[in-house]
């Protein structure tokens, strides 16, 4: 079994331990009220845009996300939420040193011993979750439940939706498909790019990502018999019709929507290996960015 393998399959019970370690966080995570932005690269990145929608929406404070190589270093916060898996990642790294003394950094890693754990005001670490494999699926997914927790928006059924999507068989002829869309709403847009990015990742699949209601503007005209069109969370009235009448298959996500991404994971891998690919050794990819800075 890969690293990535194993690892995916532990996410309910990384889940629980992240809702079970939410209230003693509560002091180093965003207090309600805060003004703050959200950073990360890659998965991060697409973590904190569910992070950002999900904060906002529950009426917790403003909340933005960016691309932590595009924040826009200006803009005032009360606070600055970085994750990162290796705690090594230049960007973040790059920033968080930027804002040193101007704005309260707290930072949810994996490796408490990386340079990234000395950096900010405030460290959350998630050893627990932490991860061998480049491509990520439970550091990711076990951070935003941490965050969702700490918001009141977890509950035990995320949990065990999270364990069908480990048990149920995958929708027949998926691995089949040649082209993939994933598409959210709300908080689950960043997961879809999430899910979209790890079929890139692991299985070097064609696949996209877009709010639901984006979908009808233009990209709905590249379906057809081989694209898989999946849901992540409730679709707009109406939209299943009009992906059928293209001749794509609809995949409805009926699990919490973070469920559904682990399904999306098991996807990736089965597509991997049908197309005999090692997902521990992704193409051009290593397990963090670290950059040259001369």
């Amino acid at each position: 079994m890969t690293h990535v393998a194993r690892e995916l399959a532990s996410q309910p019970d990384c889940w629980q331990r992240a809702a079970d370690l939410a209230d003693g966080a509560a002091g180093q995570l965003p207090a309600a009220g805060e003004r703050i932005a959200v950073v990360g690269c890659g998965t991060s990145y697409f973590m904190a845009q569910a992070y950002a929608a999900l904060r906002e929406g529950s009426g917790q404070g403003e909340t933005d996300a960016f691309a932590a190589s595009e924040f826009p270093v200006g803009r005032r916060y009360d606070r600055i939420v970085a994750l990162s898996r290796s705690g090594t990642t230049t960007e973040v790294l790059g920033l968080l040193a930027q804002l040193r003394g101007t704005t309260r950094r707290t930072v949810v890693i994996g490796d408490p011993d990386s340079p990234m754990a000395t950096t900010a005001d405030d460290t959350v670490v998630l050893g627990f979750a932490d991860e061998k494999s480049v491509v990520q699926t439970r550091f990711a997914t076990t951070a935003l439940t941490l965050l969702r927790a700490q918001l009141g928006l977890h509950t035990d059924a995320v949990v065990e939706d999270a364990q069908v999507a480990l048990a149920e068989p995958l929708p027949a002829g998926l691995v089949e498909c040649s082209q993939f869309t994933f598409l959210g709403r709300g908080w689950s847009v960043g997961l879809a790019n999430e899910a979209a990015l790890k079929m890139r990742e692991a299985a070097l699949a064609w696949s996209e990502a877009y709010p639901a209601m984006e979908y009808r503007h233009g990209p709905i005209s590249i379906s057809t018999h081989s694209t898989a069109t999946w849901m992540l969370g409730d679709a707009p009235t109406g939209l299943s019709d009009e992906v059928h009448a293209t001749g794509a298959r609809w995949v409805a996500g009926g699990l919490d929507p973070l469920a559904e991404l682990v399904r999306v994971q098991r996807l990736a891998l089965a597509i991997a290996a049908s197309r005999g690919l090692d997902p521990d050794r992704p193409r051009h990819l290593t397990r963090s960015v670290i950059l040259s800075t001369s």
